[in-house]
């Protein structure tokens, strides 16, 4: 944690924001069009997967705030003062609901399309948005790999209801 703030660079910065604040827009944005383009193009497992998709990313963010409240563990900048958070987040780190969030919609997404090029993308892009809250200073390792899991898991729990 120590080195990655130390070896933050302006551009570098902006990226990681970028990355950070992608999660909103793409965890939203994903399940959204599938029901768009399902009801425009009448396809029925497009829909199911919408909702596959939007059904896991919100239960796993669900017990996430559950597992936030109960354990109250604080941000990393907090504990260390020798950790300077690029800005300080609020609420409590374990675990990273942008990890949870967007490891969710990455299984979901790849157990609904499991092509490569769903695959390779989507975990890409929540790998870089899970590192980019430790770059940032408001995430511990722990925090995010604990997301991680959280996230995958409940998307692999909730994998029959996109037969449904």
């Amino acid at each position: 944690m120590l080195d990655l703030a130390a070896s933050r660079t302006p551009g570098q910065t902006e990226v990681m924001l970028f990355l950070s604040k992608s999660y909103k827009y793409v965890d939203v944005g994903v399940p959204a069009g599938l029901l768009v383009g399902g009801i425009i193009s009448n396809d029925k497992q497009m829909r199911q997967n919408a909702m596959y998709i939007a059904s896991s990313t919100a239960i796993s963010y669900g017990a996430m705030l559950l597992i936030k409240h109960l354990t109250k563990r604080p941000r990393p900048f907090v504990q260390n003062i020798n950790i300077v958070p690029v800005y300080r987040a609020s609420s409590t780190s374990f675990p990273s609901g942008h990890a949870t969030s967007t490891f969710s919609t990455a299984m979901a997404l790849s157990n609904a399309y499991p092509k490569w090029y769903v695959i390779a993308p989507s975990f890409l892009w929540a790998g870089s948005v899970a590192y980019s809250r430790m770059y940032l200073g408001v995430h511990y390792p722990t925090d995010v790999t604990t997301g991680a899991i959280l996230g995958t898991g409940t998307a692999l729990l909730l994998q029959p209801l996109k037969k449904l």
